[in-house]
């Protein structure tokens, strides 16, 4: 009936301890980490490979591709490395998939030097300028696709998409669900946040990433078959599936990164609900961005995010009724009770520690190397 996935961007510090960005790292060092982790032929075609040929495994290179003149690809400025995982049935499968890519991918990137941290929005780097600047032939193709303008944004954050399907929905019903995602999407968030780093030091508030992109990016994606069944709105909401397995995806893109991949599921399960829910009546084609920024700053601080998380939780709770995944929100309700969110641990290292890098190097330790036992146990 469901079927889930997820994308997971990656950030990295060097063999010197610095973050790893377009700043210090090419897409060369980047690439002969992919260049050692397997293909799966059976990946595909569910896993789309794109025009560039970026996209050949089940990770690779997130960037800014450069172009000639023309449509040829001269080069892609890279910000990390994307983990995606192939679809499932389960949650648990999704869950399962990622950990096991994640640990894979540290392995081999710890031959080159390189250590993965959780990074949502990069602590250094408020804004991305594409040096040399852009040709005429760029400039066109970014005008073309306003999603694409906001470049300067996403070569700066790094957050995962959370996919969702269910069967036999309706294009009509597809996009509603879009809608309500994207309306709850304030109250939706606040479980991931973790950027609470800005140009070097702390922000003031729990999830810059939220703070900067929304309004500017997508909350929720849904992808249609064919043209006419486009919403227009900027930032999008609709957009044309490009291989036929993105048919009725949802695409839920407004959470920080996770280092703890339990959280993933719960929002996978807490989505799941939302989609079964019939009685939640707020409906939005693009995101609040002023209430998404009082999310952003004050998470479950706020007496209205609480709340309405509270209320989306229980929701979620009595849609899903017997169904196993029930038990995947349990992590959600702790953050919930305890008001603390990634951010919250991050500024306590930092505070401590006074320095980032230290900090980021406490991250992803303990999370997703407990979900490794557990899957090979």
């Amino acid at each position: 009936m469901f079927c889930f996935g997820i994308e997971h961007e990656v950030a990295f510090l060097n063999d010197q301890g610095k973050f790893a960005d377009f700043h210090n790292t090419k897409f060369a060092d980047f690439q002969q980490i992919v260049d050692k982790l397997p293909i799966y032929p059976t990946d595909y075609p569910q896993l789309r490979v794109g025009d560039a040929g970026i996209k050949k495994k089940r990770w690779y290179i997130e960037g800014f591709e450069r172009f000639s003149d023309s449509e040829e690809v001269i080069d892609c400025v890279a910000k990390g490395i994307e983990i995606r995982t192939t679809i499932h049935s389960t949650i648990q499968g999704a869950i399962d998939e990622l950990t096991a890519s994640f640990v894979l991918l540290s392995d081999v990137a710890a031959n080159f030097g390189l250590s993965p941290v959780l990074a949502s929005f990069n602590p250094y780097t408020c804004v991305f300028k594409p040096q040399p600047p852009l040709n005429d032939f760029e400039i066109r193709q970014l005008q073309a696709y306003p999603d694409e303008q906001t470049a300067h944004i996403y070569m700066v954050s790094y957050g995962p998409d959370l996919n969702i399907s269910m069967a036999n929905l309706s294009t009509e019903r597809l996009i509603d669900i879009g809608k309500k995602l994207t309306y709850y999407s304030p109250y939706i968030i606040p479980f991931s946040y973790s950027s609470p780093f800005y140009n070097g030091g702390l922000w003031a508030g729990l999830s810059v990433r939220t703070f900067i992109r929304t309004g500017k990016r997508s909350a929720t994606l849904v992808f249609v078959e064919t043209a006419e069944e486009l919403i227009k709105s900027v930032p999008s909401l609709t957009k044309i599936a490009r291989i036929p397995s993105e048919v009725g995806r949802i695409e839920f893109k407004a959470c920080d990164s996770c280092d703890n991949f339990a959280i993933y599921a719960g929002l996978l399960a807490l989505l799941k609900g939302l989609v079964l829910d019939e009685t939640l009546p707020g409906r939005a084609i693009i995101p609040d961005a002023n209430l998404h920024q009082i999310s952003a700053k004050y998470g479950f601080e706020n007496e209205d995010i609480f709340l309405n998380s509270t209320k989306i939780l229980q929701v979620a709770e009595i849609a899903l009724k017997d169904d196993p995944d029930l038990e995947f929100l349990t992590p959600l309700k702790v953050i919930l009770s305890e008001k603390k969110t990634k951010s919250h641990e991050l500024i306590k290292l930092f505070q401590n520690l006074g320095s980032i890098e230290a900090t980021l190097k406490k991250t992803y330790i303990a999370g997703v190397r407990t979900q490794e036992s557990g899957i090979r146990s």
